[in-house]
């Protein structure tokens, strides 16, 4: 089986070096086909921090193992990370934390035992990154939650959390606040849970998720949330269960997956031989039970904890009675307790179980989208404009460029109405929208848009407008605060 290798930047080939290592001494049956990504690879001038040659390697094998990787500081580039996610799709990061002994924390000091998934959007949300300057004085950035990009997620969320053998699976949201976006994601949440009567689903508001979690984090099991909120969330979790240096992660797609260490490049201690590779390692095994690979994945990690447990580690963790061993001499110490259980919470024996190899061609891109087909119409506009001027003096002249079939009914600005009322005490900067209705929810086409944006630049610069959509009785935009 052939799996795509990229070591990465900083301590990433020393520590990828251990995993191999430890892999190949348990018999892994993997061929490695090493590629080149990272900053390196940037510095040599491919935008993207991949070479072509290591972008067909992976999209060949379907697998890709890689160590952490640093993106260029100001030079525009987008974080190559993030790039591979979304290129190939890998919909949903599944991070797992569970309390390891030997490795200290409140939790593991008052005998709380951590065991929680979180699975996190891993391609929408701000994660975009389609941002724009409307002024010198205001940035915008787009949130694209979709219904088919939500349900691949949460799908994956709840038929991993029935094979797990999950007594919970939570959605961890803002529906309260951004009723559209977040909203929709809880939509698609509860839709998907009446597929799954035999798990008791929930959901709770992401503040209350977050300090619940560092009080109680026992009484969670599965968390699936949208992409921003998941990366804040795991980060959290990661800390609760002693670190980034503890905290494995997948990604999963349909057709590609990608398994990586999470924490930084740590350059500070590159190349002295004293990092901790147990996070990339846990990855790994993430990705040897993906690829049916029990056997071996349940002999490592019983190693591993054997290991934690008789005191073993790196410098950044662990007893400071007993002296830190480095990195080849801790995955040593791992490969000398093959075979051997731990006294908490060994892993049980699975046979292994042969995975179909990845071969498949696609002539096309997947095209995403959801079967409801209810009617659609357009009732009004908001137009984003640059101004300074106070809220009236701005309805002034946007009343005299209304229509019979356009009608301003209200201003706002950073999202708070300051017309037709509000409050003086209401900061305010250059920005505003005004929002254009029709009558009683009428149809308004997009010619009629087009004639009221022409007739409102001759007194504004317009930065941006969005329609205002209806899909059947549904109201597809939110309102302003206070409106």
């Amino acid at each position: 089986m052939k799996i795509a290798v990229a070591k990465g930047d900083g301590i990433g080939p020393e520590i990828m070096d251990a995993v191999i290592g430890i892999f190949n001494a348990a018999k892994v049956p993997m061929d490695y086909v090493y590629v080149d990504m990272g900053k390196w690879v940037f510095d040599k001038g491919f935008s993207n921090g991949m070479t072509p040659e290591a972008k067909q390697t992976i999209e060949e094998v379907g697998i890709l193992f890689k160590g952490p990787m640093e993106t260029p500081k100001g030079k525009g580039v987008k974080s190559v990370n993030v790039t591979a996610r979304k290129t190939w799709n890998t919909y949903a990061n599944d991070r797992k934390f569970q309390t390891l002994s030997g490795v200290d924390t409140v939790f593991s000091k008052a005998g709380i035992p951590i065991d929680l998934t979180i699975v996190r959007e891993n391609i929408e949300d701000t994660y975009g990154g389609i941002e724009h300057m409307l002024t010198q004085d205001v940035a915008l950035g787009r949130r694209f939650i979709t219904r088919p990009g939500s349900e691949q997620v949460i799908r994956y969320a709840f038929e991993m959390a029935k094979k797990k053998g999950a007594r919970r699976i939570t959605c961890g949201h803002k529906a309260n606040i951004m009723k559209l976006t977040d909203g929709l994601f809880l939509e698609v949440f509860k839709e998907v849970a009446k597929e799954y009567p035999e798990l008791k689903s929930d959901d709770v508001i992401v503040d209350d998720l977050c300090m619940k979690l560092v009080s109680r984090p026992d009484l969670f099991d599965v968390i699936v949330l949208t992409n921003l909120q998941g990366d804040i969330v795991s980060d959290l979790c990661a800390g609760l269960v002693g670190g980034l240096g503890f905290a494995p992660s997948a990604n999963i797609g349909d057709h590609i997956s990608i398994f990586e260490a999470v924490h930084g490049t740590a350059p500070d201690i590159a190349g002295k031989n004293i990092a901790n590779p147990t996070s990339l390692l846990l990855s790994g095994l993430s990705m040897l039970r993906h690829l049916g690979l029990m056997e071996q994945a349940v002999m490592i990690e019983n190693a591993l904890l054997y290991t934690l447990e008789s005191g073993v580690h790196t410098g950044d963790f662990g007893d400071k009675n007993i002296p830190a061993v480095n990195t080849t001499q801790f995955a040593q110490s791992i490969i000398s307790n093959f075979g051997k259980q731990p006294a908490h919470h060994p892993k049980p024996f699975l046979p292994n179980f042969y995975v179909t190899p990845t071969n498949f061609k696609l002539e096309h891109n997947p095209m995403l989208q959801s079967d409801l087909r209810e009617v659609h119409k357009i009732v009004g506009v908001d137009f984003f404009i640059e101004s300074a001027e106070q809220p009236q003096k701005i309805a002034d002249k946007c009343l005299l460029h209304a229509t019979d079939k356009l009608k301003l009914v209200t201003i706002t600005n950073r999202g708070t109405q300051v017309w037709p009322s509000g409050s003086v005490f209401t900061n305010l900067v250059n920005q505003y929208y005004c929002r254009f209705e029709a009558d009683n929810e009428n149809v308004v086409s997009q010619d009629q848009v087009i004639d009221l944006y022409r007739s409102l630049a001759k007194d504004f610069q317009i930065c941006s407008l969005e329609l205002l959509n209806m899909w059947a009785d549904k109201k597809a935009y939110s309102l302003a605060q206070g409106q």
